[in-house]
């Protein structure tokens, strides 16, 4: 057994066990691959994976229980360079971040220009993506931190703290009669066409909550992954906008309004998450800390660590 098998195990469940993909993935043949697995279920006397001639389909139930122990080794196999680098080169490596479109554009830029300053030496990586890809990442150690609002708050193998908290707001052209309301309600809302977020992005939920609760089907024409786009399609008067009330600018976003709404759809949180168990270099920690000043660094290390609430 080899560390190359156990990943090579990894990324097949994660590529949806198309060999060509992990073979990209890994940088090796795909004959490779398929001996690597064939060598692995020899010498553990089972087969880990369901098959239908030479394509595979799934998991075995012994391949259901290998793969979080396969995680695991992983883990710490990471954990053991990370402990290395740490202590021969404290203030150089790389920092990888998987964030949301929304934080990375709006929450994050002090944050980023704050820790470059002081430590221009620590090679930053910023990837956008959706929350379920934020939490995915952080699963495999392909990411050290992720901060997202969706995804990541009750998950037994990750941990997690509150970045900040913020409503949604309605954006429209100027002259729009919204505007002109004295308070917007639901039922005003839901006279016009709406323009989102994607469902599953940036507080979705919570506004289609708010509406099934008052008993409103809203008109959706269209959803995107970020507040730009929506805002773009607002100007050209297809609809309504919600979006993160961050994402408003009023000189960027001249010949628009923001109405602030934060009593028709809640509160969010965003959330900055890590794996259970993943190892983080000092500087990991820090830049946590300037994202939750109220954390200490002895905070954030001992919550990695603890054991999870049901285990």
């Amino acid at each position: 057994m080899n560390f190359q098998q156990l990943r090579i195990l990894r990324a097949t469940v994660k590529n949806n066990f198309n060999l060509t993909e992990v073979a990209n993935a890994l940088f090796t043949a795909q004959s490779g691959v398929s001996k690597h697995i064939k060598d692995l279920e020899d010498e553990l006397g089972v087969e880990i994976f369901v098959r239908r001639g030479k394509r595979l389909l799934g998991l075995t139930e012994p391949g259901k229980e290998l793969l979080p122990i396969v995680e695991r080794i992983l883990l710490d196999t990471g954990n053991i360079k990370r402990l290395g680098e740490q202590f021969a080169q404290r203030d150089e490596g790389r920092l990888i971040i998987a964030a949301t479109h929304t934080q990375a554009r709006y929450a994050l830029p002090p944050v980023v220009t704050r820790f470059k300053q002081e430590l221009p030496r620590v090679h930053l990586e910023l990837r956008i993506c959706g929350p379920a890809e934020v939490a995915a990442q952080l699963r495999t150690g392909e990411v050290d931190i992720g901060l997202a609002t969706e995804s990541v708050g009750d998950e037994a193998d990750l941990v997690s703290f509150p970045f900040y908290q913020w409503y949604h707001a309605v954006i429209v052209p100027e002259g729009h009669p919204l505007a002109a309301l004295g308070r917007l309600t639901l039922e005003a809302l839901v006279e016009y066409p709406i323009i989102t977020y994607y469902e599953g992005y940036t507080g979705r939920a919570r506004i289609d909550a708010a509406f099934c609760a008052a008993g409103l089907v809203p008109d959706v024409v269209m959803s995107a992954l970020d507040a730009d786009v929506i805002k773009s399609y607002v100007e050209l008067g297809l609809g309504v906008g919600i979006v993160a009330a961050m994402a408003f600018h009023p000189v960027r976003d001249a010949g628009l309004r923001l109405l602030p709404c934060n009593d028709l759809f809640g509160i969010n949180t965003t959330r900055i998450a890590l794996c259970r168990g993943h190892y983080l270099r000092d500087f990991a920690v820090r830049f946590i800390t300037y994202c939750a000043p109220e954390l200490t660094e002895e905070q954030v290390k001992e919550a990695v660590f603890a054991r999870p609430p049901d285990a």
